[in-house]
């Protein structure tokens, strides 16, 4: 099974590489990048090339690593043996499967993405250690060890807001999504848009690249922003000319669609006005 490009998403060569070499050594693949590169997307087209179901965990920052094993509802189970029910006699019946449980008993193997891991507390990584390494856990509640009847490809996602353990990632292949340059850009958005026109295509990303590059910018918008951009920009019928910019403004058309606080709007107001007063 190898993964590469699909006719929906654009993976470049070093991801490729990344995604296959996690494959064959069975460890899992840590993908970091800024936020809107494509990262919780590359597990759902990692299980469509592969053929593989996909099972995801969004992890918040709430999120503890125990519930992706199972969690034991101890309260259900008291308030039932006080109405005297008979299912309370079966702990199994107040134990709910995680997303770790579902993808190791499945019947075949599955895509596992754990999604946005640097969101929870600092130790869940260290808290599945075993687990992903092993690929078994322990259910202390009815005794039995849980094993992976078949290894998954486990995807993890983070957006490198804070650090992660040592000893967490030399058990994963580690890659690091860069932000799309001009051309691998243009290929995406042939996959969105395939009809869009050379000179507005050419216009636009010129706009948005200069728009990443300005100092001070609070949030650089990403990928998926600038495809809602060129989303707008079609359904408004603008053309190239659209686009240019006079002295009252250097912010873009339908710029809410890039810029998503008023400190990067109001840093644009401003270099609009220091502009005319240039003049």
């Amino acid at each position: 099974m190898k993964f590469s490009s699909t006719a929906s998403y654009v993976a470049t060569q070093d991801l490729t590489v990344a995604v296959n070499a996690a494959v064959t050594l069975q460890r899992p693949l840590l993908v970091k990048g800024e936020p809107g590169t494509g990262k919780t997307e590359l597990a759902r087209q990692v299980a469509a090339a592969l053929g593989l179901p996909l099972i995801a965990w969004h992890v918040k920052s709430t999120t503890k690593a125990q519930q992706g094993l199972y969690e034991y509802d101890a309260v259900s189970r008291l308030r039932d043996s006080q109405l005297g029910e008979a299912r309370v006699h079966d702990v199994r019946n107040y134990i709910r499967k995680g997303k770790l449980w579902q993808a190791f008993e499945a019947s075949g193997r599955v895509v596992l993405l754990i999604d946005e891991i640097d969101k929870a507390d600092i130790e869940f990584p260290n808290d599945l250690l075993q687990e992903l390494d092993r690929m078994e856990f322990h259910v202390y509640e009815t005794g039995e060890t849980v094993q992976a009847r078949h290894r998954p490809v486990v995807i993890i996602t983070s957006n490198n807001e804070k650090e992660l353990p040592d000893a967490f990632l030399r058990r994963c292949f580690f890659h690091y999504i860069r932000f799309p340059d001009a051309e691998t850009m243009r290929a995406i958005v042939a996959v969105h848009f395939p009809g869009i026109r050379e000179a507005l295509l050419t216009t636009a990303l010129t706009q948005f690249y200069e728009l990443r590059e300005t100092p001070g910018l609070k949030k650089k918008p990403s990928t998926s922003e600038v495809l809602d951009w060129l989303k707008l920009l079609l359904a408004e019928d603008l053309g190239p000319e659209d686009l240019r910019r006079d002295g009252k403004s250097a912010l873009p058309k339908l710029h809410g669609a890039l810029l998503k606080n008023e400190q990067d709007v109001h840093l644009f107001e401003r270099l609009a006005f220091m502009a005319r007063g240039s003049r």
